[in-house]
């Protein structure tokens, strides 16, 4: 079950990119978004109503304020600076690679922030996903003309976001439905988008079927599909899965971009396609991270280690 959340979530996640592509040749960022976001709100908010308040009870305002402030990060401020930098003429791939630094980033953070074991295995796995995203995406980044400079600063804008989304979840105390956290970011998420697209005055759609086919790409496959994935895999395989996974991201993008844009995929990109397949098999061989909140947590984590070591020196004795 857990490999085949792992395989739905990078391939919904990383139609993303593509959904944006899709919209950007129609709408501008904002508009998009909101009408990404503004049907999809409706409709959760109303099989909220009908579901009742039996998955809302308990839940005071600070837990759903907590989930607000969640939804900003993880999608108004994570979404608008992909979409915008791809408007802005970053490729999917570029823009895949700046994301895919996530990992790394919240992985340097983890020690401090959350006080988590992370080994040295996971750490070279991390390092070699990198390498994998670099590889895929470096030739294309060259050979894109005509955007600005501080466009490609723009999504990593968006990964400091997600990272911080990530931190601020895996922080909270109080556990909430994937159900109810996607409504409250996605209502949240459409108040943002609408306000900012009638204050530019780009709310009103396009009439192009194209530009409705990748609002039904975005809802279905990213939303539904990658981003209420994303909770479940982090809740499910903890931070460091979530972030080996995202180092696929990058190379699945540029075979989404090749088959469905005509993009190139060759030799390099296959090639860090195989070293993010690597990483992944590195860090899910090495030893789980364990959040280390005191001197008691850290005795447990070594009886934990022995007790292991003791069980495989027994198989061993058995074979």
């Amino acid at each position: 079950m857990n490999v085949l959340l792992s395989i739905g979530f990078v391939l919904t996640w990383s139609s993303g990119f593509i959904g944006a592509k899709l919209g950007a040749g129609d709408a501008s960022a904002v508009t998009t978004l909101m009408w990404r976001f503004l049907p999809l709100a409706l409709v959760l908010g109303a099989v909220a109503l009908l579901a009742g308040r039996d998955r809302w009870r308990g839940l005071g305002s600070r837990p759903v304020g907590r989930q607000v402030v969640i939804g900003a990060l993880s999608q108004s401020g994570y979404l608008l600076t992909v979409y915008y930098a791809i408007q802005l003429g970053v490729s999917s791939g570029t823009t895949a690679l700046i994301d895919g630094t996530q990992p790394l980033v919240a992985g340097a953070l983890a020690g401090p922030l959350l006080r988590q074991y992370v080994t040295a295995r996971q750490w070279f796995g991390l390092c070699l996903g990198l390498a994998g995203v670099v590889v895929v995406t470096t030739a294309d980044a060259g050979a894109v003309t005509g955007v600005p400079w501080w466009a490609y600063g723009v999504p990593f804008l968006g990964m400091l976001s997600l990272v911080a989304a990530t931190f601020v979840e895996s922080r909270s105390r109080t556990r909430v439905e994937p159900m109810v956290a996607l409504t409250v970011h996605c209502a949240t998420s459409a108040v943002v988008f609408s306000g900012l697209a009638v204050a530019f005055g780009e709310a009103a759609p396009p009439a192009a079927p194209s530009f409705w086919l990748s609002i039904a790409w975005l809802v279905g496959l990213s939303t539904f599909g990658g981003y209420g994935l994303y909770w479940i895999v982090l809740r499910r395989g903890g931070l460091t899965q979530v972030n080996t996974l995202m180092f696929l991201m990058a190379p699945v993008t540029a075979v989404w971009g090749a088959l469905m844009f005509g993009e190139p995929f060759g030799v390099r990109t296959a090639l860090g396609l195989a070293l993010g397949l690597s990483a992944v098999v590195v860090v899910r061989l090495g030893t789980r991270a364990y959040p280390l909140r005191s001197g008691r947590d850290k005795v447990a984590v070594g009886e934990h280690r022995r007790a292991g070591q003791l069980r495989d020196l027994h198989h061993g004795d058995a074979r």
